[in-house]
């Protein structure tokens, strides 16, 4: 169980605190985890100040560039990950542009601060031929013929379909039928999208439904885990883990990997990068150029070894 997170600050602030998680979660519909993570962000940078007092709104209020970047300074002395840092900035920052725009108080100081750079990070595809071998190694690592149906199905909508685990998890039975050709996905944001659907990904849905020892009802969810509940995104991580160490494979090989995969496989075959980005649902294009450089390095991989 999660220690619940706790603020030095004033019952009026923690009031302030707990509205503003109330509207991300309603308005902006983020996820159970980045609420989470907000908070305890959120919680690091205020508790920082509140140290011998709890914070007030005036003192949030009238906090100077210099105060913000004690905070930052004390943080990145700890020798914490940019991307962590980044993260924390971006909380209390979202923090305060709530707070504008309820008219709880303005704080322009925190405008002026940017956010640190973060090496280039690109996204981790798996080969072809290792993602064969992984479908095949599912039933090893199953207790039952169900739960490795299951998984195969899981694991083909993400390479298949480019769907976040979350995504895949959160469908429901009637969403994927024997004659669907396109899914219909709600991702982050809310923002909804269409992809296509291949027979291959329709038939191991089916054959899973129809081996699985439970009777399935439209609108109620389409992977179930052995107790009959809305299967845990943590199952399949588990099962791609044994099957990443079985294999010799890098620990970049996850479930959100099998999703980079298809976007990298399709980039491959000549697939323009704006039906990549509608088909996995980013809001930039930019977010889809990462795929791009991708390729590059391929390439430079393949020339290295070519003529070492």
């Amino acid at each position: 169980m999660k220690e619940a997170i706790k603020y030095n600050a004033t019952p009026e602030v923690e009031q302030v605190i707990g509205q503003w998680l109330s509207w991300l979660k309603n308005e902006r519909r983020y996820s159970q985890h980045t609420l989470d993570a907000y908070g305890r962000d959120l919680a690091f940078f205020i508790n920082f100040y509140g140290d011998k007092t709890p914070v007030t709104l005036d003192f949030l209020q009238h906090m100077e560039v210099y105060d913000f970047r004690r905070f930052i300074s004390y943080r990145a002395a700890r020798h914490i990950e940019k991307s962590s840092l980044a993260r924390e900035m971006s909380a209390f920052k979202n923090f305060f542009k709530w707070l504008d725009r309820m008219k709880i108080l303005r704080n322009t100081a925190v405008s002026v601060l940017s956010t640190p750079k973060q090496p280039k990070v690109l996204p981790k595809s798996i080969e072809a031929d290792d993602i064969q071998t992984i479908l095949q190694k599912i039933s090893v690592f199953s207790k039952d013929d169900w739960l490795a149906r299951r998984d195969k199905a899981v694991f083909l909508l993400l390479y298949g379909c480019g769907l976040r685990i979350s995504e895949a998890l959160s469908l429901n039975y009637g969403d994927i039928t024997e004659k669907s050709d396109f899914l219909r996905i709600k991702g982050k944001g809310n923002k909804e999208r269409i992809v296509p659907l291949l027979p291959l990904i329709v038939s191991a849905v089916d054959a899973y439904l129809k081996a699985a020892p439970y009777n399935f009802k439209p609108g109620k969810p389409l992977f179930l885990g052995a107790r009959g509940d809305r299967l845990s995104p943590r199952i399949i991580q588990r099962l791609l883990e044994k099957i990443r160490l079985d294999m010799g494979l890098p620990d970049t090989v996850t479930p959100h990997a099998l999703r980079h995969s298809f976007a990298t496989h399709l980039l491959a075959e000549g697939t323009d990068l704006r039906s990549i980005q509608e088909l996995l649902g980013h809001a930039s294009l930019t977010t889809t150029q990462r795929y791009t450089d991708v390729q590059i390095e391929t390439l430079k991989r393949e020339y290295d070894k070519a003529f070492d």
